[in-house]
């Protein structure tokens, strides 16, 4: 589990077809954060969920399968594409931003790059079956980093990024046109998918009424 609060962006040294899949080189360079990191741990690359399998002296390598391909911007990357990097989240850690699985639902496409001031707001244009999963003022994960929806429109959403985030992570390379994983709030699906679930009403009659309890001795 992850919260969406980018540690580091790291630069891709390596590309390898491996089975369908694709073995990926991470290089972090100095950053002490994943100096630690060790074999079978998880991290997240652009907020997809990887196992490590290789370590060594600033960088890191992870297998990424054909179904994390399918889902999510990993196959498009390239020696030399950046992508953000965050380590699972410790009990012992602030939670800054907010549960984020590393679980990404789709890719989508930015839509429109404003710039207002000091701060930027990005517009991303996602796919209509992800409409339930998205409220205003709700939390989104783009690329691994939690943010916060500021206005929704049909099927387009907006988030506003500030200067830190802008200048710290992948998102000052984004343009209109660039694709960028999504993952929902998990709160947000286990609530639509509650909902949608037929109604406890067509569920069989309990069997337990006072005539059961009394005949069991309550």
């Amino acid at each position: 589990m992850f919260t969406g609060i980018i540690k580091d962006v790291g630069k891709i040294a390596g590309v390898a077809k491996r089975n369908g899949g694709l073995r990926l080189r991470v290089h972090y360079g100095n950053s002490s954060e994943f100096s630690t990191l060790s074999i079978d741990e998880s991290v997240s690359l652009s907020g997809a969920c990887q196992t490590v399998v290789a370590v060594g002296e600033g960088w890191f390598e992870v297998d990424t399968v054909e179904e994390t391909l399918a889902k999510t911007t990993l196959g498009s990357l390239r020696n030399g594409s950046q992508v953000n990097l965050e380590r699972a989240v410790r009990p012992v850690d602030r939670l800054g931003g907010h549960f984020v699985l590393g679980h990404v639902d789709c890719a989508a496409v930015v839509h429109e790059i404003r710039e207002l001031g000091s701060s930027r707001e990005l517009w991303v244009a996602f796919p209509e079956a992800f409409s339930p999963f998205i409220v205003s003022a709700g939390s989104i994960t783009i690329d691994g980093i939690s943010l916060t929806v500021a206005r929704l429109d049909a099927l387009l959403f907006a988030v506003a990024i500030i200067p830190y985030t802008f200048a710290h992570t992948t998102l000052h390379s984004l343009h209109t046109g660039s694709r960028v994983n999504l993952e929902f709030d998990i709160l947000g699906k286990y609530v639509a998918r509650q909902l949608a679930a037929p109604s406890s009403s067509a569920l069989p009659p309990s069997r337990i009424d006072d005539l059961w309890l009394r005949e069991h001795g309550f």
